[in-house]
């Protein structure tokens, strides 16, 4: 089968950071569906990867945690799907990615693709779905009041892959005032278009640009991005006991910041329940397919930013550019595989 991936950790600039391959296809394990890929999105965590994990000596590692495609063989303990199902996931990270034409995946985080889009727009969504969903639903638990803080939310990187589908679920699920950051006008107006009340500018102090809007201060915080740079000024601007939530991969946090006012810090990591197996592990699928109907119902829509045509190593080494300069909208998407 056709896959991409790398036998060696470089640099997006260098030619081999990203190879086409012919690789053998993969055997379904018994709680696995094997699914014929039809598109995938790229992550910022697919640019991570490349850059500190070393294949195997003389293997192949490839890449992707977000597909749309058809279920075309499964395991003797997969419940829930048949053969020929159209489903979208974000994989496991552990496991060998999803940039390849067949890809094995634990049924149980493994969602039906929602009917009304097609295979690209689906896979724009599991990834940044997961991981908002939790964050907001599982992590900061939105639906409980924090005494005395405004009913809002902010959420910093609004215009990223998470944040786009935060504002999103924040606004169909839940009451908050959806206050996201953006700064530069295309982002600022993305977030307006998916749903934000609000849109400060994370390039100059949150705390004052959060305050200029006299709703008082919000009782949760969702930081997607740069969270480092940004803590100082979370924990001035969040309400006591406020709760806050982040998914950057830090080397280190200054908790010590979040004493004075009593705040909780929930870090959100989409893999966790496919990486140790936890009890609920089939939350995930659950959730995806609630995702699926806010879609289908029209109350939740893709956040693909860019096509990038067919997957191949040329255009996930484009994607990979895009994702580490910083600037990318939304999400990257690239579909089918080359003849």
């Amino acid at each position: 089968m056709r896959a991409v991936g790398y036998k060696k950790s470089l640099p997006i600039t260098e030619a081999e950071a990203l190879v086409d391959h012919d690789l053998p296809r993969p055997e379904p394990g018994p709680r696995d569906l094997l699914v014929k890929v039809e598109a995938v999105s790229v992550n910022p965590v697919d640019t991570k990867v490349r850059l500190r994990a070393e294949p195997e000596a003389g293997g192949v590692k490839v890449l992707g945690w977000d597909a749309a495609g058809t279920v075309v063989a499964k395991g003797a303990e997969a419940e829930g799907f048949s053969v020929g199902d159209a489903v979208f996931y974000a994989g496991d990270l552990t496991r060998p990615g999803t940039n390849a034409e067949y890809h094995c995946v634990d049924a149980r985080i493994v969602g039906h693709k929602p009917a009304s889009l097609d295979w690209a727009q689906a896979a724009a969504l599991p990834l940044t779905a997961i991981t908002a969903w939790e964050a907001l639903f599982d992590r900061l638990d939105t639906g409980k009041p924090v005494p005395g803080a405004a009913p809002a939310i902010l959420i910093v990187g609004g215009a990223g892959g998470v944040g786009s589908v935060a504002i999103q679920l924040a606004r169909a699920l839940t009451d908050l005032t959806v206050i996201a950051t953006a700064s530069r006008p295309e982002t600022a107006a993305w977030c307006r278009d998916l749903g934000a009340h609000h849109v400060v500018d994370h390039a100059k102090p949150l705390s004052a640009e959060v305050a200029s809007l006299g709703l008082g201060a919000p009782g949760l915080v969702f930081s997607t991005t740069n969270t480092d740079a940004h803590l100082a000024e979370i924990a001035a601007l969040i309400a006591p006991q406020g709760r806050f939530a982040l998914i950057d991969a830090l080397a280190q946090l200054d908790v010590a910041l979040l004493k004075r006012k009593s705040l909780s810090l929930h870090w959100e990591f989409m893999f966790t329940r496919s990486m140790f197996g936890t009890s609920d592990i089939g939350a995930q699928g659950a959730l995806l397919d609630a995702v699926a109907r806010l879609v289908d119902a029209g109350r939740l829509r893709t956040t693909l930013g860019e096509h990038y045509g067919r997957i191949d190593a040329r255009n996930l080494r484009r994607a990979h550019a895009l994702i580490e300069s910083g600037r990318a909208k939304g999400k990257i998407v690239l579909e089918g595989f080359s003849q």
